[in-house]
């Protein structure tokens, strides 16, 4: 009982088998990876190669530093991208429904802009409807900007055209009025009877002013007819004179000078002076009426489109505060306004003719030295026929016989009554009625000159002029801070020239230089014509006026096509132009930044893919 409690005896220590592994000999070792909370680790065997390191060495272990400067680059792109879809156009949404529109067609935020025709495509805060609305919206600007740029030149021609007509209306009522009421007191009953013939002068006076069509020189020898053969009346009053005897009496007018050289003297004044005057006034209303005539402009749809990426495409990208840039306006302009431009020679010339008639108007023939004193010369006209009375009837008497002496009885007037024994007193300068406005033929003209000499070069000006308007274009200083059409940038293009042959290399507008406009072709006839009859009147010739009243003078300008037949508004074909490559790959680099992101991270997907099928 004793012996079987004993306890047995040690066993011999175990020895190590030569044979076995380390990994037999040592627990297994359980992985970080392991998930807590579960059974067992995973043994050694499943994990993988450095299972005790971190996940993003054992990527950098993998793929090595590229994969990682790649994974990043991805990740900076989709975050830009982020911010670029969340940006706001606030302020693109405020100013566009402060121009009337519909606040609903502007988005709150950017949105992808392939549906834009005509601004840069890329994020952009304009919607379809928006782009369409300032297409619209830029042809009203360019129009209305044009249109005052006009208006005040046309208003200047205007208002002088009716101050000059004005004037030269009133200045013959007065020499009218101040013939009749100073040959009525000197006079008396002998104008009186005859009043009539003095009328007659000044209604074809008149009429010529007005109407034109007055041959000056015959009505005027036919004046002076008419005159002598009542005053051969009155100074042989005891004669019995035949319509067939006074025709033979005017037949000796020229030669026997009756009323001195009063007659042609008084002619050549009055042709000259009435000639200049009238075509002076004339030139005004042909100027006013082709400036207003060309104001009216209709854009091809080639320059809208021009219009439109210069004035709204900015406000697309959000920059609602950058103007464009001035020489970029100054192309689209001369593009817009080339068939304005060919109006320029005509224009000068129109200009030059009508300052030399100006002079005309200051010089000797002036209508107002003309017309005052007429009443004085015709009096003084009257005044050499009296007191050569006796030698002028005997010669007469030779040349048409010795007519028959009136029967005693019938002797109408007597001698005292029939003769001419006043002389005529005029007016003194302050007995002078004042004129139009009460001014002087002097200072109007001193007054157009000036306006003509500002008016001339006016259409080559006018392109600039549009640009120099703050509403247009940045100023011509500010050539980094603008908008180029593409961007917030310098632009790069040198500045075409003006007309229609000119715009043949511009940049920003599709020009057709083979269909000048049939409005604009028609007002450069006009000016021509007007300005060889203003020459004919400087030389003292007498003209026969135009009309070109007919014309349409809503018809607009500058389109060189038939509405139906226009393109429409967003048809838009680029146009490759010399030297245009370094600039447009310089624009063209931003004009899609929504869509680079997305290129950048599918590369790098692909190339961490192929770069682990490799390994």
């Amino acid at each position: 009982m004793a012996a079987s409690s004993s306890p047995p005896p040690p066993a011999p220590p175990l020895t190590p088998t030569p044979s076995l592994s380390r990994s037999t000999r040592e627990p297994p070792t359980p992985c970080r990876s392991a998930r807590p909370g579960s059974a067992a680790p995973r043994p050694v065997s499943s994990c993988p190669k450095g299972g005790n390191a971190s996940a993003p060495a054992r990527s950098m272990a993998r793929f090595g530093l590229p994969a990682l400067l790649c994974l990043l680059a991805a990740l900076s792109a989709a975050l830009l991208a982020a911010e670029l879809k969340s940006k706001s156009c606030s302020e693109v949404r405020r100013l566009y429904v402060s121009k009337g529109f519909n606040k609903n067609d502007a988005p709150l935020h950017e949105i992808n802009g392939d549906h834009l025709k005509i601004c840069p495509q890329g994020y952009t805060c304009c919607s379809q409807e928006m782009e369409e609305k300032y297409s619209l919206q830029s042809k009203d600007d360019f129009k209305n900007v044009v249109n005052e740029q006009c208006n005040h030149l046309q208003a200047v021609f205007a208002s002088r055209y009716k101050k000059f007509d004005e004037f030269f209306k009133e200045l013959l009522e007065n020499a009218e009025k101040s013939l009749n009421d100073m040959f009525v007191k000197t006079y008396g009953r002998l104008y009186m009877q005859n009043s009539e013939l003095f009328k007659d002068l000044f209604v074809e006076l008149k009429r010529y002013y007005v109407v034109g069509n007055v041959n000056l020189e015959e009505m005027l020898n036919d004046f002076w007819v008419r005159l002598l053969e009542r005053m051969f009346r009155l100074v042989n009053s005891q004669y019995h004179f035949t319509d067939e005897y006074l025709e033979c009496v005017s037949k000796y007018t020229e030669q026997l000078k009756p009323f001195g050289d009063v007659p042609r003297k008084l002619k050549l004044q009055v042709t000259r002076a009435f000639v200049a005057a009238r075509t002076f006034a004339q030139g005004l209303a042909v100027a006013r009426d082709v400036v207003s005539k060309v104001s009216v402009v209709n854009p091809t749809a080639q320059c809208t489109q021009a219009l439109l990426k210069m004035s709204y495409c900015s406000h697309c990208r959000g920059l609602v505060t950058v103007k464009p840039c001035y020489n970029y306006c100054s192309n689209i302009m001369r593009g817009c306004l080339a068939n304005q431009g060919d109006l320029e020679f005509e224009w000068n010339n129109f200009i030059d003719a009508m300052l030399m008639v100006a002079e005309r108007l200051e010089g000797p023939f002036n209508i107002e030295s003309v017309m005052d004193p007429i009443d004085v010369k015709i009096s003084d006209a009257i005044m050499n026929m009296q007191e050569n009375s006796v030698q002028v009837s005997q010669k007469v008497f030779q040349g048409c016989g010795q007519p028959k002496p009136l029967p005693a009885g019938r002797i109408s007037r007597s001698i005292s009554e029939s003769t001419f024994s006043a002389r005529f007193r005029p007016y003194h300068p302050e007995e002078r009625p004042t004129t139009a406005a009460g001014t002087s033929l002097d200072r109007l003209v001193t007054d157009v000159k000036e306006k003509l000499k500002q008016a001339k070069k006016f259409w080559s000006s006018l392109p600039s002029n549009v640009c120099n308007d703050e509403r247009m274009a940045a100023g011509n200083g500010n050539e980094e801070d603008c908008w180029n059409g593409k961007g917030r940038s310098r632009y790069l293009f040198a500045v075409t020239g003006n007309g229609l042959a000119n715009q043949g290399n511009n940049p920003e507008v599709q020009v057709d230089t083979s269909k000048p406009d049939i409005l604009i072709l028609r007002q450069i006839m006009a000016l021509r014509v007007m300005t060889s009859k203003m020459k004919n009147a400087y030389n003292g010739n007498d003209v026969d006026f135009f009309d070109i009243s007919d014309e349409s003078s809503g018809e607009g300008s500058g389109s060189g096509c038939e509405y139906q037949q226009c393109p429409s508004e967003f048809e838009y074909n680029a146009t490759d132009h010399a030297g245009k490559s370094a600039h447009d790959k310089a624009d063209s680099a931003g004009a899609r930044p929504g869509v680079q992101p997305y290129l950048l991270a599918v590369f790098c997907i692909v190339f961490l893919v192929v770069q682990r099928e490799w390994r």
